[in-house]
């Protein structure tokens, strides 16, 4: 009965335990910046990938609202966005998604989309193009007025000066998009991925889920205010390195005080501190990465949390770490986390976008 029990309770949780997976795109096309851009021939691969292996396509707002509502997710769950609103979007991906009938979000900047709106072979969406794919289901959501980092501060103005001024700046983004596409989901995907623990703070403050750009899955714990998207343009684009991610877990990790803090200057960070709120994983099969670095050695301080002393200084620029472990429950899901940090210049000067 007991050995019964069991087999029944882990099939049962392995079809819905709350999972989802959100990819991020920007260009699709042949010809764009590879850094954000994948091909129309690739991105052909990745949906037909997640039909043959039975992944199911869902709009953003099902996981948001689930997440919310603490409600389960089938296995196997996906949500597709793209940030920018760049033209190919219409052009290149629109027909490749609707032969897969699968659903998908824009993020929008109106503030560039009315610079670009009546120009002649514009990169960007036009309101009109982007209404007309608002009226067929698609979501279109917020990404900032005009794509400034949140965390770069104007010179000579205090850190709430600075988020007052933001605040204006999204609501005045937010109303924009509702008047010209008729929605308003109250959706952020914060520009650059950049953010800090007073930016999500902000964001919850003002009633907008937050998206970010570090890997991971979603679940039930996921914090609103930053929520893990799976960038998968070039280089992240191989199926090979995408199947493990597609099937990823949420690992509920906490980091308090100033590990939770992303913005350091360079040679400022030394160590990081992680609290693990889940068991179904395998401590000797846990591995941490460090862009840059390389793996990490990981030190345990009891049974919850672990600690990680750099190997050496943090790179200036963008910095992820990634934290993976193989699930008990489910073998061959693992569970991802991703940590960002923003590393300065010596002095604090923000490195270049």
């Amino acid at each position: 009965m007991k050995k019964g029990f069991l087999a029944l309770f882990l099939c049962c949780f392995h079809f819905t335990s709350f999972a989802a997976v959100i990819l991020q795109y920007h260009h699709v096309s042949d010809s764009t910046p590879k850094s954000t851009s994948i091909t129309p021939k690739q991105f052909e691969v990745h949906l037909q990938y997640l039909k043959d292996n039975h992944f199911t396509v869902v709009p953003l707002s099902q996981v948001i609202e689930d997440i919310k509502g603490q409600k389960p997710l089938k296995d196997k769950t996906i949500a597709i966005t793209f940030d920018d609103a760049y033209s190919d979007v219409l052009t290149q991906a629109k027909p490749i998604l609707d032969k897969f009938n699968y659903p998908y979000t824009i993020f929008v900047n109106p503030g560039i989309i009315n610079q670009h709106d009546k120009r002649k072979n514009s990169h960007y969406l036009s309101w009109q193009q982007l209404k007309s794919l608002a009226d067929e289901g698609v979501i279109i959501a917020n990404h900032g007025f005009e794509h400034d980092s949140m965390t770069r501060i104007t010179e000579g103005v205090t850190q709430e000066q600075w988020l007052t001024k933001q605040t204006e700046l999204l609501l005045s983004a937010e109303s924009i998009i509702k008047e010209k596409t008729g929605q308003s989901w109250r959706y952020y995907a914060y520009p650059y991925g950049e953010y800090d623990p007073a930016v999500q703070r902000w964001a919850k403050a003002n009633n907008f889920v937050a998206f970010s750009q570090q890997s991971g899955a979603v679940g039930p714990y996921t914090d609103l205010t930053s929520v893990p998207r799976f960038p998968a343009s070039m280089p992240y684009d191989k199926i090979s390195g995408l199947r493990d991610k597609l099937n990823s877990l949420p690992f509920h990790i906490q980091l308090q005080d100033e590990h939770a803090e992303t913005i350091f200057e360079h040679k400022q960070a030394k160590s990081i501190t992680f609290t693990i709120e889940t068991d179904d994983f395998y401590k000797s099969q846990l591995n941490c990465y460090i862009s840059g670095l390389g793996k990490q050695k990981i030190q345990w301080q009891g049974e919850r949390s672990f600690t990680i002393n750099f190997s050496s200084d943090l790179p200036i620029g963008r910095v992820r770490c990634n934290c993976t472990a193989a699930s008990i429950s489910q073998p061959g899901h693992y569970y991802w986390y991703s940590k960002p940090w923003f590393v300065l210049k010596p002095g604090g000067e923000w490195y270049h976008l």
